[in-house]
C-alpha cells in the first residue's frame, strides 16, 4: 500500500486556511481536480439532451461518465444509476413513490443508528399511509446495532427495511449483509444508506444483496449531488415514475428536471480522486478504486486507534460507543461542560468540530442531551497525527467550566 498523506494533502488548497478540519462527517474538503473540472465545465458550451449539436452531446456525455463513474464506486450497473441534487432528496423521492403501494399496516425497519435524514422519509411515508415503523435499535454501550432483532423485525407485513452503512455520528458499521439476508427472506425492500461509509469502505452492492445504494459525492470531497444505485435495474421499471417525460425509462424514471452537468463533470473528478488515493494503484477504475479505499481504509483505522486511545486515557472525557467494526469518526463528551463549549475552545485554537446538542438520531437515543451534548469528531483522508495529538492537547488543556 502507498498511502502518501502527504501527497494527499498537496491536493486540497482549502487546507492552507490554516485551520484543523475535523469536521470529515459533514462532508470532506474538495479536491483541486474537482473545482477544476466543474470550472471547466461551466466555461464549455453544454445545452440539454436530445440534440446533434455539440453542446447538446456534451450534457449526454457527461451524464453517462457520471453513471459509470457511480457503478465503478458501488459495484454496480451503469444503468441503474439515479442522479439528483443531493441524496435527502432523491431518497424523499424514492421512499414518496415506493408508498404510493402502500396500505393501512404495511410495515418499515429503520434503525436508531441512523441519521435523521435516512429515517424522516420513512416515517412520514409510513403516517401518511397508515402504516407502522418498527426500530432496531442500538446497544447504549458500545452503539452497536445487532443484526439478530431483525429477525423479530422483519415479518410478512415488512414493506422496507432502511439501514446504515456507517454511522457518521459515532463511526459503528454494523453488520449489514446479515439485515439484508433477513429482510430478503421476508421479501422485503433493501435500502442502504452508505453515504459515510463510501470515502473509507470499498464497496460492492452485488455481494451486499441490497436493491437500493444511497450516495452523497460531498461525504469524499464531490459536489453537491447524490446518487440511487440499484441492483437490478429491472426494479426502476417497476416503481411509479416521477419524470417530467412520461416515456422516461431506467435511471431517469427518478430524475425530475435538467442535471446540473458542470456538478456531475466534478461527481466524476471525485470518484477519480478516490481511485488515486495510493500511488501503487493500478488497472481499472474499479480495480484502483478496490486498492485505494483499502489503503484509506488502513491508514485511518490507524490514526483511529490512536485518537480512540489518547481520548479514552483523558480522565475528563468520555468516548461514546466501542463498535468492533468502525470508520474514523467518533463522538465524545466531556465532564461538566457542554459540548457547545468544547466545539467553541477547540474553535478558538483553529481546530473545527461540530457539537450536538443530542436532540434527534443516535444521540437522543442515548441520552447525550442529559449531559450538555456530545462533540463530533470525522477524520478525512488528509488528516494527519499532528492534528490528531492538538486535538488531544487541546482537551488536556481545557480550562473548567
Amino acid at each position: 500500500m502507498a498511502f502518501d498523506v502527504a501527497r494527499i494533502r498537496g491536493l486540497f488548497p482549502a487546507l492552507g486556511d490554516g485551520w484543523i478540519h475535523l469536521d470529515g462527517s459533514a462532508g470532506m474538503l474538495v479536491p483541486e481536480q474537482v473545482a477544476s473540472a466543474v470550472s471547466t465545465a461551466m466555461r464549455a458550451p453544454v445545452s440539454g439532451p436530445g440534440g446533434v449539436f455539440p453542446a447538446s452531446q456534451r450534457a449526454e456525455s457527461i451524464v453517462t461518465a457520471a453513471r459509470r463513474a457511480v457503478a465503478d464506486l458501488a459495484g454496480a450497473d451503469p444503468d441503474a444509476v439515479v442522479l439528483g441534487p443531493s441524496a435527502t432528496v432523491l431518497l424523499n423521492r424514492l421512499v414518496d413513490t415506493l408508498s404510493d403501494t402502500w396500505t393501512l399496516g404495511d410495515e418499515v425497519v429503520v434503525s436508531r443508528l441512523d441519521e435523521q435524514a435516512n429515517v424522516a422519509p420513512w416515517l412520514r411515508a409510513a403516517k401518511r399511509v397508515g402504516g407502522t415503523v418498527r426500530w432496531g435499535e442500538i446497544d447504549i454501550e458500545t452503539c452497536e446495532l445487532p443484526a439478530w432483532q431483525y429477525e423479530q423485525l422483519v415479518g410478512a407485513r415488512t414493506k422496507a427495511v432502511s439501514v446504515t452503512c456507517a454511522s457518521g455520528s459515532v463511526g459503528t458499521r454494523p453488520d449489514v449483509a446479515t439485515v439484508v439476508e433477513i429482510a430478503k427472506r421476508a421479501g422485503a425492500l433493501v435500502v442502504v444508506d452508505a453515504t459515510y461509509a463510501a470515502p473509507f469502505v470499498p464497496l460492492d452492492l452485488a455481494a451486499l444483496g441490497a436493491d437500493v445504494l444511497v450516495l452523497s459525492a460531498q461525504a469524499w470531497g464531490g459536489p453537491a449531488v447524490g446518487a440511487l444505485v440499484f441492483r437490478d435495474r429491472r426494479l426502476l421499471d417497476r416503481i411509479p415514475a416521477v419524470a417530467l417525460d412520461p416515456h422516461a425509462v431506467g435511471p431517469e424514471r427518478l430524475e425530475l428536471g435538467p442535471h446540473a452537468y458542470p456538478l456531475l463533470a466534478g461527481l466524476v473528478a471525485s470518484i477519480d480522486y478516490l481511485a488515486d488515493l495510493d500511488d501503487a494503484a493500478s488497472g481499472s477504475r474499479r480495480e484502483r478504486l478496490l486498492t485505494s479505499l483499502g489503503s484509506a481504509k488502513s491508514y485511518q483505522a490507524g490514526l483511529l486507534a490512536q485518537l480512540s486511545t489518547d481520548l479514552r486515557s483523558l480522565l475528563n472525557v468520555m468516548v461514546i460507543g466501542d463498535a468492533t467494526r468502525r470508520i474514523p469518526a467518533l463522538a465524545f463528551t466531556v465532564a461538566d461542560t457542554k459540548a457547545a463549549d468544547v466545539a467553541r475552545h477547540l474553535a478558538s485554537h483553529n481546530v473545527c468540530a461540530f457539537a450536538d446538542e443530542g436532540a434527534t438520531g443516535v444521540f437522543a437515543s442515548l441520552g447525550v442531551g442529559e449531559v450538555g451534548g456530545a462533540v463530533r469528531i470525522g477524520l478525512a483522508h488528509y488528516t494527519n497525527v499532528f492534528e490528531i495529538n492538538q486535538l488531544v492537547n487541546l482537551l488536556q488543556d481545557l480550562p473548567p467550566s
